[in-house]
């Protein structure tokens, strides 16, 4: 190789797989091979497909399947789900079939040695009579269990791969593992015939599943590393959440929005920032709900669109709380104004609700958005799956550059550390405390601002009441101390006399 062309980077091809090619800085790289392994049930065959069907969709370039398992009237069938018309593209010569698969009824014998020629010629002529530009196979696996000798095998795989890239198309090839990690396929010798190699992964932890997709190599050019979370959703297919893609670049707005609430706003000093992400942690039944409710409502009172998302109420509850506290939302929802969006935490995984979520904001282009409660989603992931949640969530409201309110739900009636404010405290803006407070035998509600980024504000704990007019939010508790750490005690006189003496020395 010449310095002039080892100095040449390598192409890559855009796959059109969402999130893949910011994770791949740019796609597969092109003219070459890449093996997609995982175990049963973690969309390889998918992908595969996908690869092709978005490079018809989006650049209008023809590819070619090659099937070692399934018939093509299965695999037809199978991917009408995603809104891939194939036979609809098959008569327009942008997709073609190479039918390897075995025949019913036939049974395969081993006989001299193996050989891929007479299969190299149809994939070939496949190729060139559409003029493909891409090209999948599926799976490696199913000729391994025909053949016995591996090392004729790998030799003939060899064969295949420098074939592909001497008909300058951009290679996918799938291969089964037999566990999530370990081996990175289960004959030990494919990743060795392709260039780059990928892997999908369906992992069961805490008796919950996880997809990711991992670059474990790519020959020759760059790539991000680690892990990412994956979904697979019917008419788009595999959808990559890439984290690494997350930039802090969103604009910061001194302009100030109001809460809803009069008094919260003065505690805030004028409002909560239109580009802040508010945090508001409770206790159940400390009034989480209600501070949501105001807060939709104070965007309202403004014109403004607000969009509300459930997940722990439905939307009757929701309508019938606001209501009493002399809140319509039925009027807002038929003014436009108002989206409300219940969901039941375990009716999808969390990489499903958040690109639902991501959808909804798109669609109904709000200029607030509320979620209520986000510490319902610890149920439905892996305590590393939340995390990345709430960072690729509260980072999409960020860049729109509109307030989102969050609550959260404490472990114990008297506050107390959650995963949620584990995870979410550092990205948030601004923290609001509700708190109960028990006082000579009966219980009441405690309110502070905790954090505020960029402005002053109260450093007391108020105590608030609520009534069918929603939060009153009035005076310092003077005489309690241990609030925050979930232990009130009530401090007579003398010991109030005791500590002021203790700030005045």
């Amino acid at each position: 190789m010449s310095k002039e062309n080892s100095k040449i980077p390598v192409e890559k091809l855009g796959t059109g797989i969402e999130g893949f090619d910011l994770i791949s800085q740019g796609g597969l790289p092109k003219g070459r091979t890449t093996l997609i392994t995982g175990t049963a049930g973690s969309a390889k065959t998918v992908f595969a497909a996908q690869f092709l069907a978005e490079g018809i969709r989006k650049s209008n370039e023809p590819g070619v399947f090659v099937t070692f398992e399934e018939h093509p009237a299965e695999i037809r069938k199978n991917l009408l789900s995603m809104s891939w018309h194939i036979q609809e593209w098959e008569e327009q010569n942008l997709w073609r079939f190479v039918d390897a698969s075995p025949q019913p009824g036939h049974e395969t014998i081993e006989s001299g040695e193996f050989d891929l020629g007479a299969l190299l010629a149809r994939i070939e002529y496949a190729v060139r009579s559409i003029g493909a530009k891409r090209i999948s196979i599926d799976s490696l696996g199913a000729v391994f269990t025909l053949f016995n000798n591996a090392t004729l095998v790998r030799a003939e795989l060899r064969r295949l791969s420098a074939a592909l890239k001497g008909m300058g198309v951009t290679a996918v090839m799938t291969a089964e593992r037999t566990q999530e990690f370990g081996e990175i396929a289960r004959f030990g010798v494919e990743e060795f015939v392709a260039d780059n190699v990928i892997i999908l992964r369906n992992v069961l932890e805490a008796e919950k599943r996880r997809r990711t997709i991992e670059i474990l190599k790519f020959r020759g050019t760059t790539h991000q590393k680690g892990e990412y979370p994956f979904t697979v959703l019917p008419d788009q297919g595999i959808i990559i959440i890439p984290l690494s893609a997350i930039e802090l670049k969103q604009r910061s707005s001194g302009m100030r929005v109001p809460s809803g609430s009069p008094e919260m706003d003065r505690m805030c000093g004028g409002g909560f920032f239109r580009d802040s992400l508010i945090l508001v942690s409770g206790a159940t039944g400390c009034g989480k709900t209600l501070m949501t409710a105001e807060f939709i409502h104070g965007g309202a009172k403004k014109g403004e669109k607000c969009l509300l998302f459930a997940y722990e109420e439905s939307r009757e509850q929701l309508l019938r709380n606001a209501n009493g506290w002399g809140i319509d939302f039925e009027a807002l929802e038929r003014n436009n104004q108002l989206r409300v969006v219940c969901a039941y935490p375990e009716s999808a995984g969390l990489e499903d609700h958040l690109i639902s979520i991501k959808q909804e904001i798109d669609s109904f282009k709000p200029d607030r958005v509320a979620v209520d409660s986000v510490s319902a989603m610890e149920r439905v992931g892996t305590n590393r799956g939340f995390r990345e949640f709430m960072i690729s969530l509260a980072s999409f409201v960020k860049h729109r550059e509109i307030p989102g309110l969050f609550t959260a739900t404490t472990a114990t009636l008297m506050g107390g550390p959650s995963v949620t404010e584990s995870h979410f405290s550092s990205i948030t803006d601004t923290i609001i405390l509700l708190r109960y407070v028990e006082m000579l035998g009966e219980m009441r509600r405690g309110v502070t601002v905790l954090k505020m980024r960029g402005s002053m504000h109260e450093k007391e704990i108020r105590e608030f009441t609520i009534d069918h007019q929603g939060m009153h939010i009035g005076k310092p508790f003077r005489n309690i101390v241990g609030i925050l750490t979930g232990k009130p005690e009530y401090l007579n006189v003398e010991s109030m006399d005791r500590i002021s003496g203790m700030f005045q020395d």
